[in-house]
């Protein structure tokens, strides 16, 4: 009977610490992260090596999503920008880079996003890789050390380990495997929320730039209004129209149809009959399609997910109003509410910086 009470009390002990985080030590942390990059390291260095050229021991492109940004920059360097909006034409360039086994990768985003790609299709493509997610990944990793200023600055083991931690954390690793654009769309919206309260128009500049992910514009707008930030409200509207009207200067009027026309074959194909993997998207919509739902289940689901997340996040930013603190819990709740309320968040947009601020509770 002793030994039943005593087993119990342990379980119950361990239990308390499970819930309050208080097991998951400095010390922990610091060996856990270790144990991820040496993962890691073996990882990538072994998937490289048993690659051949610019193809993957699977057959497919190395960096596999950024060959479809690869693929888009050079037909817009050749004049053919309305190509990337005709899969034929986008997937036929991917052959010609990659050879012509390789699997398809759509291109899915407005035209802004060809500025951010079209001058990496002027270097090789390892160059090309290697630059973007080295100065994506440092973006992320200047704003994790913004967001963590504070605490930096008074702890001297947080200072020294916050970097291999933001390093460590899996979505930087799946993000990296990918060559997606997880690591931007952090570094965006996190500075976004660090910068709003004491420069509100380069805040809503940044947030401006996130318009290339047209799916979180669902949200922010919502908060900047609720907590009367019309300042950064209408900096991120003119910035979203100055991008959407250089875009058609730069490559012609005819692409913003285009990008029109080609929104119902990625919704048909990559949403709702899951040609990504339903296991690959963070989505209530995703959730239903996965466990056999139909179509229109889903879509009423994900729609319920994304009015209770418009409210909630509504209601955090009134609440709050304008609060002095770049830390304040309104921004975690931001960022990972905005990747639930849209029915297309994927495994590798997931790098955000609120998940992995949680780590250094106290910041």
């Amino acid at each position: 009977m002793a030994y039943f009470w005593q087993a119990s009390f342990r379980q119950a002990s361990a239990w308390r610490q499970l819930r309050s985080g208080g097991w998951l030590t400095l010390e922990r942390v610091r060996v856990y992260t270790l144990i991820l990059l040496v993962f890691y390291a073996v990882a990538i260095v072994g998937w490289i090596a048993l690659s051949g050229g610019l193809t993957d021991p699977n057959g497919k492109p190395i960096g596999t999503d950024f060959s479809s940004f690869y693929a888009a920059g050079s037909l817009v360097l050749e004049g053919r920008a309305g190509d990337v909006y005709n899969m034929a034409a986008h997937y036929a360039r991917e052959r010609q880079i990659f050879g012509e086994a390789t699997p398809y990768y759509g291109w899915l985003y407005p035209p802004i996003f060809l500025f951010a790609v079209t001058p990496l299709a002027l270097m090789p493509y390892p160059l090309a890789l290697a630059v973007w997610q080295g100065a994506t990944f440092a973006l992320y990793l200047a704003v994790i050390a913004a967001i963590l200023r504070r605490i930096r600055r008074d702890d001297d083991t947080v200072a020294r380990l916050w970097w291999p931690v933001a390093v460590a954390f899996p979505a930087a690793f799946v993000n990296l495997g990918h060559g997606q654009n997880g690591f931007l769309t952090a570094g965006l919206l996190g500075a976004a929320l660090v910068t709003l309260p004491r420069r509100p128009l380069l805040s809503g500049i940044l947030f401006g730039l996130l318009a290339y992910k047209p799916q979180f514009g669902l949200l922010i707008p919502f908060a900047l209004l609720a907590a009367g930030q019309w300042r950064t409200f209408l900096a991120a509207g003119v910035t979203v129209m100055a991008l959407a009207g250089a875009a058609a200067l730069a490559f012609g009027p005819e692409i913003w149809p285009s990008f029109a026309a080609s929104t119902e074959a990625s919704r048909t194909l990559l949403l709702e009959q899951g040609n990504v993997g339903f296991e690959k998207l963070q989505s209530a919509f995703a959730a239903v399609r996965m466990w056999g739902g139909g179509i229109a289940l889903a879509y009423v689901v994900q729609a319920c997910a994304s009015v209770i997340a418009l409210f909630s996040v509504t209601w955090a930013w009134r609440a709050c109003g304008r609060s002095s603190s770049p830390h304040a819990g309104r921004t975690d709740f931001t960022t990972m509410t905005s990747a639930l309320s849209q029915p297309r968040g994927s495994c590798h947009c997931s790098a955000e910086p609120s998940r992995v601020r949680p780590v250094f509770p106290s910041a």
